[in-house]
C-alpha cells in the first residue's frame, strides 16, 4: 500500500474476504465508519457496546463470515470478558481495530489512564496486537490473518490518531 486512507484499508480488508463491520464510532475510526457505510460488498451493523459488537461478530463468524470490530480502545474494559469468556476459550475469531485514544497522556482525561493500560491488558488476556502504521500494514494484516485463520483468536490492530482520514 502505496497511501493508507480510509478508502484503501477498507478495499484490502475487503480483498482478505473480512465482509462483516460492527463496532461502537469513534471520531479516530471515523473515516473508515464513513467509507464502510458506503459500501455495498459488505455490511456495517453500528453496535450500542464493545461487548455487544464482540456477540455480533461472533454470530457472524459462527455464520461463516469473517468479522471486523471497530472501537476505541476505552471499550476494551467492557469486552474484556465477552473475549475471555467467549472467544478465547471457544476458539472464535475476529479482527479488532482499536483507537489509541490517550496514547502518551495527551487527550481527554477520561482517556489517559487507558491508554496507558491497554497494550498491557490485551496481553494480560493473551489477545496479541500490533501498532497499524502506513509501512507495516501489509505485514500485520497477513500477522492477523495468519493468528485468525490457524489459531482462531482475535487479533488487534491498534491505530493511533491521524492514521487514516477522520470524519467529523
Amino acid at each position: 500500500m502505496s497511501s493508507l486512507t480510509s478508502q484503501s484499508f477498507i478495499k484490502r480488508l475487503v480483498q482478505e474476504e473480512y465482509k462483516f463491520f460492527t463496532g461502537v464510532p469513534c471520531s479516530l475510526l471515523s473515516g473508515l465508519i464513513y467509507e464502510l457505510e458506503s459500501q455495498d460488498e459488505v455490511r456495517y451493523i453500528p453496535a450500542v457496546r464493545e461487548d455487544a459488537a464482540v456477540g455480533l461478530c461472533t454470530g457472524a463468524y459462527l455464520a461463516g463470515t469473517m468479522p471486523v470490530l471497530l472501537m476505541q480502545n476505552s471499550g476494551l474494559g467492557y469486552s474484556l470478558n465477552a473475549f475471555t469468556s467467549l472467544n478465547l476459550i471457544y476458539k472464535i475469531p475476529m479482527l479488532v481495530i482499536m483507537s489509541w485514544r490517550g496514547k502518551d497522556g495527551k487527550d481527554a482525561p477520561e482517556h489517559i489512564i487507558m491508554g496507558d493500560i491497554d497494550k498491557q491488558l490485551l496481553k494480560t488476556a493473551g489477545m496479541e496486537y500490533s501498532l497499524l502504521s502506513e509501512k507495516n500494514c501489509e505485514e500485520v494484516l497477513k500477522k492477523a490473518k495468519q493468528k485468525i485463520m490457524e489459531e482462531k483468536l482475535p487479533y488487534t490492530l491498534i491505530v493511533e490518531k491521524g492514521l487514516f482520514d477522520e470524519r467529523h
